[in-house]
């Protein structure tokens, strides 16, 4: 039973299609698989529904959607035509949300205020669509380093001050350990989207030192870094989220190693350092 709740993201297991991350999740015991939108565009969505399904396995969530930062209103609504079709990907393959990257600053601005708000009028245009569709559309705070090239929103209360403005059976938010570790009003605001129903995902991963030359790939194992899983874990079980916990991880040594080893790897990290904590 200490796997009924575990995912582990596509991202984890960068290397492996489809079939062979479904056999990785299978070994370990696990049911479900934070599906990446190239899988997606690559085989078609009623595919991988088709193959998650024989399978036994399901979506905990569909990445990627967003990147609404744009000030060139052609680009602004083809990216809101991209992420109509998203939507549509992640209800036929059965994945309860869509996590989106809001994108980072226009290149040559440094309208942070501009761009926050073009982030916000796209979710405003979108909420309909995943309503409709059954889905969530889930705004993942990145860590303020990656404000300038991909997401704008960098604190979960600058996420949940977007989502309150609609739905919660349309828009929440993602609690991403990697992303929001260091903020000393985390704990504050995971209570405050729990209070509103708006945890849509739960990811985990721990955050190494030094940091990689590619900032992106500085993400472990738990328990090889410094986030505290039991806090965090703890605050996320306290607000009422009852959803998948993905392990997501970009780090180049695990996407060289054998995509079984890896998946074990995460297995046992998430039973000795998550699952005590739900």
């Amino acid at each position: 039973m200490s796997l009924t709740r575990f995912s582990i993201n596509q991202a984890t297991l960068k290397y492996s299609s489809l079939p062979e991350v479904i056999d990785a999740v299978r070994v370990i015991g696990a049911s479900s698989i934070g599906v990446w939108r190239e899988t997606v565009q690559e085989l078609g969505a009623s595919e991988v529904a088709t193959r998650l399904a024989d399978a036994g396995v399901r979506a905990s969530s569909l990445c990627r959607g967003g990147f609404f930062t744009s000030p060139d209103p052609t680009a602004w609504r083809a990216a809101l035509d991209d992420n109509r079709r998203a939507i549509e990907e992640t209800a036929v393959i059965g994945a309860p949300a869509l996590v989106l990257v809001t994108g980072g600053l226009p290149e040559g601005s440094r309208d942070l205020v501009g761009a926050r708000q073009r982030v916000r009028d796209a979710i405003g245009e979108l909420e309909a669509d995943a309503q409709a569709a059954g889905v969530v559309l889930a705004i993942e705070a990145l860590h303020p380093m990656y404000a300038a090239d991909r997401a704008v929103i960098s604190t979960l209360a600058q996420a949940l001050d977007i989502a309150e403005q609609f739905s919660p059976a349309g828009v929440g938010v993602v609690v991403d350990t990697f992303h929001v570790w260091w903020d000393p009003e985390l704990a504050t605001q995971v209570a405050r989207a729990g209070r509103g129903g708006r945890i849509a995902s739960y990811q985990v991963c721990d955050w190494l030192t030094p940091i990689a030359a590619d900032a992106l790939l500085s993400r472990g194992y738990p328990g090889d870094g410094h986030i505290d899983f039991a806090a965090i874990t703890g605050q996320v079980r306290d607000a009422g989220y009852t959803g998948d916990i993905e392990v997501e991880i970009f780090n180049q040594e695990i996407w060289d190693a054998a995509s079984t080893v890896v998946a074990r790897t995460v297995a046992e990290r998430y039973e000795s350092l998550v699952f005590p904590f739900l």
